[in-house]
Formats: structure tokens, C-alpha cells, sequence
């Protein structure tokens, strides 16, 4: 029960902050797809609900040869997956194998020994998973927690509101045209998460012998082949019965093999695990890809940033956004973009609204205003 208990206290990782200072999808990346790697490593570790890990049949004591066969891994033999169940082979993949010489080894026969690293192969994949974060929140600083701190309504006097409100003013054109390094930060950080997601496909697909790119598809295929012809890829993956060669000496000193049948009931669940990581990565990378092209198109193309900070926040103006988006740069406007997700559509309204007036009086009053020092034509 404890593993119960520990899986539900997850659920508090997956709350949202006081202060949200990145997308939507980058939490995804390191909230949601952590929880689900440390909870299914949590749910494979706890053996006692679903019995011994392997146990295998075979004429001697079983928990010698349960022992050996977990340390020295299974195997599975190539030609018996095609085969009738039932009839040419007691499950696929297992039967007498046709010799014991290396040539037919290494031709013939598949060994298993993933399963004993999967629980911490996936806490691994869990911790990849949290380093773009742990890197933005390093290089964030609490910035955006200092400048949003309070503007809450409800939970401030209006006369304090006001006090914050004109800090944060002076702070914007105080420091305009500084906040380059903060948006490129973050933004690297977000292509960190597809470089990661895209990386562990591969890593993951290595870990399994080079069957999990192509898993996700040939599983979807499974499901509308025929009966009589389809071979259930997840058990060509993650095989259900193995085969394993324990070796002992006889009463007379005579080398023996002793073949055993072994099952593996924690592959019932890595199946569904692993299946579910390659839907979920797959979907997980092409939201990052489309954020990505997404941010290359705010950069290359300014006229995007006032429209897409007026969906945002529809309180505001389009024209007081667009007067304030080009006298700025995109490090500016994305400090704002961020802030009004985090305080009141009315308070972030009269400091746009503010913002704009201080910034065209700052840039009137500048003399290299002519130069373009507050113009749009730069980033």
C-alpha cells in the first residue's frame, strides 16, 4: 500500500505555481511526463502485487534457478514466433532450440536481460526529463515571481496594488531593450525538452534491441491483421515466456544442461508502460516541434508578437499592445506576454495602458529617438 500512497503524492507535483513563468507544453515536459516515469517505476518496483518477477519451471530448485536466470538474463528463439501456438511451439518464441553452437547463437536466438534495469531506466529517463526545468529556473532567478508579486486584488490593499503598479513601470522602461538574454534562455530551454524527447526515442530504442521506434505502428497494425496470420509485437518485445540454460555438474562430475521455462508477469506491465511512452513522446514532440516553429516565427516576424499578447489578454487594446510591442524588444514584450498570466486582467490592463504613455513620453524625450533607439526595426 505504501507504493499507493506514494503514487498519489504525485499528484502535488502536478500543481501549478504561484507564478507561471513558462508554456504549457514545457510543463508538460517536466511535470506530467515526470509523474508518469516515476510512477511507472514506482508501480514496477512494487513486486509483492503482482508475484515474483520471473519464476521458472524446471527439475530443480526453483528459486536457484529463478535467481540465476533473473541475473543472467532469458532468451528467446527467432524461428518459434511464426509458429502455431499450441501445436508447433508451447508459446511464440519458445521451443528446442537447434543447437548449442555460437554460429546458431548468435543467428537464432534473442536474449532479455532489459528487465532487469527497466525501474531504473525509467527513474533515468525521469531525471533527463526535469533538467531542462532545474536549467530555466537556475537561469530564471525568480525574476518573474519578484515582478508579479503583489498585484492580487483580492489579496493586497489598493493603495499597495498601486505601489507595485508603478514599480513595475519604472522597471520596464527603466531596463528596455534588457530582457533579450531572459527570452533566449528560456526559449533554448524549450528546445532542450525536443532535443530530450527526440534523444530518448533513441536511447529507448536502444535500451530494447532496436524494436521501439517502429513499436508504436506495428502494435496500431496488430490490431486490424488477420486472426489467423497477426504476431503480437508486444510479445516479440516483451515476451511473456523464455527460455534459459542452467548449467550444473552431475553426480559423476559430468557438465549438464537443464533447459527452463521461465515466465515474466512484470512484462504484462512493461508493455503497457513502454507503449504508452511511445504515444505519449510521439505527441509530446510534435507539440514541442510546433512550439518551436511557433518561436522562430515571433522572432523572425514582429508583427505576430501584439496579436498574439492581445489573445492573451483581450482586456488590453490591440493598439496600446501594438504601441508598446514596437518601441520594444521581444525580451520586453515577452516579460509582459508572461506577467499577464500571472496577476489581474484589470491591474495588467492599466499597466499596459500606463506603460505605453511612459514609454512614448521616454522615447519623445530621447534624442536619439530619430536614430530608432525605441523603433521596431530591431529585435
Amino acid at each position: 500500500m505504501s507504493a499507493i500512497k506514494y503514487l498519489g503524492g504525485l499528484k502535488a507535483y502536478l500543481a501549478r505555481g504561484e507564478c507561471v513563468n513558462e508554456s504549457s507544453v514545457f510543463r508538460l515536459h517536466y511535470q506530467f511526463t515526470v509523474v508518469v516515469l516515476i510512477g511507472a517505476s514506482v508501480l514496477l518496483t512494487a513486486a509483492e502485487f503482482f508475484g515474483d518477477p520471473i519464476n521458472c519451471i524446471t527439475g530443480l530448485q526453483n528459486n536457484v534457478v529463478n535467481t540465476y536466470c533473473w541475473i543472467h538474463s532469458t532468451f528467446t528463439i527467432q524461428d518459434y514466433y511464426l509458429r502455431e501456438r499450441g501445436l508447433q511451439a508451447p508459446e511464440p518464441g519458445v521451443g528446442p532450440p537447434d543447437g548449442y553452437d555460437e554460429d546458431t547463437i548468435e543467428a537464432k536466438w534473442r536474449f532479455h536481460n532489459y528487465y532487469q534495469w527497466v525501474v531504473f531506466f525509467l527513474f533515468f529517463q525521469a531525471a533527463l526529463c526535469y533538467i531542462p526545468k532545474f536549467i530555466w529556473s537556475s537561469c530564471e532567478g525568480g525574476l518573474m515571481k519578484t515582478i508579479a508579486d503583489g498585484l492580487s486584488p483580492g489579496l493586497h490593499k489598493e493603495d499597495e496594488v498601486s505601489s507595485r503598479k508603478k514599480v513595475i513601470i519604472d522597471y520596464i522602461v527603466k531596463h528596455i531593450r534588457m530582457h533579450n538574454g531572459y527570452v533566449f534562455k528560456y526559449w533554448f530551454c524549450e528546445l532542450l525538452c525536443f532535443v530530450n524527447i527526440v534523444g530518448q526515442l533513441f536511447l529507448i530504442d536502444r535500451f530494447l534491441g532496436g524494436e521501439f521506434l517502429t513499436y508504436g505502428p506495428r502494435v496500431a497494425e496488430y490490431t486490424e491483421m488477420d486472426q489467423s496470420e497477426r504476431v503480437d509485437p508486444m510479445i516479440y518485445v516483451f515476451p511473456r515466456m523464455t527460455k534459459c540454460t542452467f548449467h550444473k555438474f552431475g553426480p559423476s562430475g559430468t557438465l549438464e544442461r537443464h533447459d527452463a521455462f521461465c515466465l515474466l508477469p512484470l512484462n504484462i506491465l512493461n508493455e503497457k508502460v513502454f507503449i504508452t511512452i511511445w504515444f505519449w513522446f510521439v505527441i509530446l514532440a510534435t507539440l514541442l516541434g510546433i512550439l518551436l516553429l511557433y518561436r522562430i516565427a515571433l522572432l523572425a516576424l514582429p508583427g505576430l508578437r501584439p496579436r498574439a499578447m492581445h489573445k492573451h489578454n483581450k482586456a488590453v487594446p490591440i493598439e496600446t499592445v501594438e504601441a508598446i510591442t514596437n518601441k520594444t524588444s521581444i525580451g520586453d514584450w515577452w516579460i509582459l506576454y508572461v506577467l499577464s498570466t500571472n496577476i489581474d486582467p484589470l491591474i495588467y490592463r492599466d499597466i499596459m495602458t500606463k506603460l505605453s504613455k511612459e514609454i512614448e513620453t521616454a522615447n519623445s524625450n530621447n534624442p536619439y529617438s530619430s536614430a530608432g533607439l525605441y523603433s521596431s526595426s530591431s529585435v
